[in-house]
């Protein structure tokens, strides 16, 4: 069983300890966390979760065969510069930093380290999340097989190139913003048409959660089942003109696009940063 080293432990570590340890993916006694400066945080993650917290990074680098990358983007360099030269050959630099390339992270050792870069989301704090992986230059099929072992404690695992990230990021990374504003507005509208508050939002919350399981139970796209509950002249249609009139597909599209287009210039701006 790996040693795993967690660079960082904010709620996207702790979502991830916690799927680990739950699954039996790993022992408490085989991990060892680190972050950049919370006591008081780094003590919580050791009381709650049974693992070994540290301030040495040299010590949590040499006794782990797997390290988390989960610093904040724009402290990567930093952290890049103090730790890239004690990576060894061996290990698997597995980064959940947004918007930081492998080929970056590469560069900072002048070794063939082994880097999987991956995109979850904010679901995997309840065990759904959707996570893209995409390896490096020297990364192969064990590496990728380790991140998806790792990753399938907190949802469904994708492997994907790594240009497509940006694209992954707009869509499965901000997705669940959409759909939370979705909610927001069923719940909304359902006030405006009479209904209490707290009924209307729960209606709109097992609506979505009933309509995406729809789609995964019954293997039928969202278009066909979409038609199935839209009957002629029937309420379900005079709603969906009004959606169709006030572009609600298209205003997806675009915000999709807007976000993978924000994603690569994040990209290029950290990394910049990071070189600094």
């Amino acid at each position: 069983m790996e040693r795993i080293g967690f660079l960082g432990a904010g709620s996207m570590a702790e979502a991830l300890l916690k799927g680990l340890i739950s699954t039996g993916s790993v022992r408490p006694e085989d991990v060892i966390v680190t972050n950049r400066q919370n006591d008081q945080r780094l003590k919580y993650i050791k009381d709650t979760y049974g693992v070994r917290v540290t301030r040495d990074y040299s010590e949590l680098v040499g006794e782990s065969s797997v390290l988390m990358l989960l610093a904040k983007p724009k402290d990567i360099g930093e952290l890049m510069k103090r730790i890239g030269e004690e990576l060894r050959e061996d290990q698997l630099l597995l980064s959940v930093a947004a918007g930081i390339s492998t080929s970056f992270l590469e560069r900072f050792s002048s070794r063939k380290i082994k880097v999987v870069r991956a995109m979850p989301n904010t679901s995997c704090q309840v065990g759904e999340s959707a996570t893209a992986i995409a390896a490096g230059r020297y990364a192969g099929e064990k590496e990728l097989d380790t991140a998806l072992r790792i990753f399938s404690s907190v949802g469904k695992v994708y492997v994907v190139e790594e240009k497509w990230l940006d694209a992954v990021t707009a869509l499965s990374g901000s997705g669940p913003a959409y759909v939370y504003l979705m909610m927001e507005a069923l719940t909304e509208a359902g006030v405006k048409a009479g209904l209490p508050a707290q009924l209307s939002h729960e209606l709109a919350v097992q609506t979505v959660f009933g309509a995406a399981k729809m789609v995964l139970k019954t293997g039928e796209e969202p278009a066909a089942l979409r038609k199935k509950v839209t009957s002629p002249g029937g309420t379900t249609m005079a709603g969906l003109e009004v959606l169709e009139r006030m572009g609600f597909a298209d205003a997806v599209v675009q915000a999709v696009q807007r976000a993978a287009r924000r994603s690569a210039e994040l990209r290029e701006e950290n990394e910049a940063f990071g070189n600094s």
